[in-house]
């Protein structure tokens, strides 16, 4: 049924405004009665960060920019769903257009700035889903709760960023799964400075002293770094470090690209300003990944994003070091069906392999992927 709809929706979809087509998907995911996705494979199971999740593929924030559907989304078979980007005040974003296919790469660009309506409103939505009556979302379990994350960025006009996520934590930590401290989107001026190695520190050193403050009335609450995928390798050793001494509980590996391989098809839409995302992505982001993969050592696992969007993309990035993995901009181009062919593949690679448990897999190409000849 599922496949059905999706399948019916998505050419209509396609042919409109692609921002206007994802205002339609949320009120589509909000009012269409969706049946359930089949119960997962034990085998697809796994537990981070003290969570459980029922499969590893997640819907990587963006999407559900204001924890409107997120339920709808565990529907149908997602794994996890992380909900954002939400700032302190609600702002509008950039103007627009500002959402940009690359349809025969696969591809979009985004420059949409944290359009956000705020967290009073997110913060409302989330509160009504975690209600007494429902299983705490915490628990990483049930279709009650099941695991929300909440992405959190600062206002564009803040003249205290850092002050920024560390109110958001303070608010969120008691509604969220895992809070994902967001200071890699390209499209809000300045706020990749905030991964500088001094700045960083004293970001993750607040954000942890905030989430430790609160704990006690919002119990345990993973924080984790969502990191861009441009930096440079000395810059990454920095990064990774400073994570691992602020004890992070993760990271994610990465938000979208600045950079243009020269071999897009799409060359006048190439010329926008934003961030590439989507299958000409992966190269890079698949880099980057098993590079954060070898310095953290297993300090802390990570979550993989950028140009998933087959069954064999999903197993690349578990085995270049994604416990977890997002998709998103998949979506645009092969629509929900792709959750059920990212979960059949690792499924099948289970099987010919021989194994039990998608642990075996995380990271084993970690290191060949890091001598590989760098991405252009």
């Amino acid at each position: 049924m599922i496949g059905f709809l999706d399948r019916l929706a998505r050419p209509l979809l396609h042919a409109l405004d692609p921002e206007d087509a994802h205002g339609i998907a949320i009120k589509m995911l909000k009012f269409a009665p969706l049946p359930p996705a089949p119960r997962d494979d034990g085998r697809l199971a796994l537990r981070m960060f003290g969570l459980n999740f029922p499969n590893p593929v997640g819907i990587a924030a963006g999407f559900d920019k204001n924890a409107e559907v997120p339920d709808a989304l565990l529907r149908v078979g997602f794994g996890f769903v992380e909900v954002g980007t939400i700032t302190p005040k609600p702002q509008p974003g950039n103007p627009r257009p500002r959402l940009f296919r690359l349809d025969a790469d696969h591809g979009v660009i985004n420059r949409l700035g944290f359009n956000s309506q705020g967290a009073d409103a997110a913060l409302k939505r989330l509160a009504a889903r975690s209600a007494p009556s429902l299983p705490s979302p915490a628990s990483g379990g049930g279709w009650g709760g099941g695991i929300v994350g909440v992405n959190v960025g600062a206002n564009k006009d803040s003249a205290d960023r850092v002050a920024d996520y560390v109110q958001l934590i303070e608010r969120f930590a008691a509604v969220a799964s895992y809070v994902t401290v967001n200071i890699s989107s390209p499209n809000t001026p300045g706020l990749r400075d905030l991964q500088q190695a001094a700045v960083l520190d004293d970001l993750l050193a607040r954000v942890v002293d905030a989430r430790e403050r609160v704990s006690p009335n919002a119990g345990p609450t993973p924080v984790l770094l969502k990191i861009a995928p441009d930096l440079a390798l000395g810059d990454l050793d920095d990064v990774v470090g400073i994570a691992r001494s602020r004890r992070v509980d993760g990271m994610i590996v990465g938000n979208t690209t600045v950079m243009r391989p020269p071999n897009l098809l799409e060359t006048e839409i190439a010329k926008e300003a934003g961030g590439l995302s989507g299958r000409p992505l992966f190269p890079l982001a698949n880099r980057m990944l098993a590079e954060t993969y070898v310095r953290v050592e297993d300090v802390f696992p990570l979550i993989g994003a950028g140009g998933i969007d087959s069954g064999s993309t999903a197993l690349a990035k578990i085995r270049a070091g994604a416990s977890l993995i997002q998709v998103y901009s998949g979506l645009v181009f092969g629509g929900l069906g792709l959750i059920a062919e990212i979960k059949n593949a690792l499924l099948d690679a289970l099987a010919a392999d021989g194994q039990e448990s998608l642990k075996e897999f995380i990271g084993a190409d970690a290191a060949a992927v890091t001598a590989e000849p760098w991405p252009h």
